[in-house]
């Protein structure tokens, strides 16, 4: 409780920071300069004040929001008094074809050894799950870093080679992406095929809440920057992400918002930011949808992976010797049967010849048991 109250305090001082400043653009624009996830809840309505969704930090004109069904939004307007902001509808969203070339074209350049390779660290360092931690904000051991885990694991599972970086990027402020932004550019010195920041939303937990294949997990937001020169790559990839996740596991992506800010991602085309869950939703839901989210990365950056296709020819394999071991034993069976009803091995060879010709229609043995 008292931490919500003191980011309301937060949110509140900075909205009327802003009002005081509305004559002076310039000195308005600093007072929201940096990337300030988290510090207040912001509604976006469509032009008819239907909620569209709510996002855990300011909204501002310009910023885009493509919905679960692929409405695409941009914002109008912003009541930075009332925490609102309205968005215009502008149709459905289309993937940039010049931007997916781009972003092909950087995949295959970053995948010409061969090596698979992500890179994650956690720019908000001290985000937790209250439910498990107790706490929405952790100094030491928050709860960001148990999805980050679970989602590496995953990822390695999968045949993945991945490098977490855990550093801490403290405080929870304004310059924490300046911050976290040296490890960003260490992290692709090892040429990853993504980058990937792993966050937490601040919304009520009934927003994430999902089933996928019966079991109940979280939803994950994809974030973009737009204010980088690489956001068209980085929107188109986030675009194939949600695609292949609707296509496979509809319902666990919740949507793309693309704000501004650059949040890192003007380092590299393959850079996303996600969102695991609210600060009020299980910890152990977030960790859950890791597994699918791996899976969809996996696909997207590297085609079927590794584990499905060896599960695939692992049953295939089961199976065929299976039907061998059926065919075995039917054959043994039926040299027994006619050993026993001839009384000889040249009688019983005829009779199978018999049998066999009469099951194929004559493609197989002879009728009257002689060659032909």
């Amino acid at each position: 409780m008292t931490e919500r109250i003191g980011r309301s305090l937060l949110c509140a001082v900075a909205a009327l920071a802003l009002a005081v400043l509305t004559g002076a653009p310039a000195a308005a624009e600093a007072v929201y300069a940096g990337e300030t996830d988290g510090d207040c809840l912001y509604t976006l309505t469509d032009e008819q004040g239907k909620a569209l969704t709510q996002r855990g930090g300011r909204i501002y004109e310009g910023d885009e929001y493509i919905a679960a069904d692929d409405s695409w939004y941009r914002v109008i307007s912003v009541d930075d008094a009332a925490r609102t902001a309205t968005a215009q509808y502008l149709g459905s969203a289309l993937a940039d074809r010049e931007a997916f070339a781009a972003f092909t074209a950087a995949l295959a350049e970053a995948g010409g050894d061969g090596k698979k390779l992500i890179a994650m660290y956690s720019t908000h360092s001290d985000e937790s799950y209250v439910p498990e931690d107790g706490t929405a904000s952790k100094w030491k051991g928050a709860g960001i870093y148990d999805v980050g885990d679970s989602l590496k694991e995953a990822l390695e599972e999968r045949g993945v080679e991945v490098v977490y970086d855990k550093s801490s990027f403290l405080p929870h402020d304004a310059d924490a992406y300046s911050r976290s932004r040296r490890t960003a550019e260490e992290l692709l010195k090892q040429g990853p095929d993504a980058l990937l920041d792993i966050h937490r939303d601040a919304v009520p937990a009934e927003q994430y809440e999902t089933e996928v294949d019966g079991e109940d997990i979280s939803k994950v937001r994809l974030f973009v920057g737009r204010s980088n020169q690489n956001s068209a790559e980085n929107k188109a990839f986030a675009q194939q992400i949600k695609a292949a996740a609707d296509e496979k596991y509809p319902g666990l992506i919740k949507d793309i918002f693309i704000g501004r800010g650059n949040y890192n991602q003007e380092l590299y085309p393959h850079a996303l930011l996600l969102e695991f869950g609210t600060h009020e939703i299980e910890k152990e839901k977030a960790q859950e949808a890791t597994g699918y989210i791996a899976e969809i990365l996996s696909d997207v950056l590297y085609g079927p992976s590794a584990k499905a296709e060896g599960a695939k020819g692992t049953q295939g394999s089961a199976v065929a010797r299976g039907i061998g071991w059926v065919v075995g034993l039917a054959a043994v069976a039926a040299i027994v049967y006619a050993l026993a009803a001839t009384g000889s091995f040249k009688g019983a060879w005829r009779k199978l010849g018999r049998n066999v010709s009469e099951i194929t229609g004559g493609m197989i043995g002879n009728r009257d048991g002689r060659k032909r």
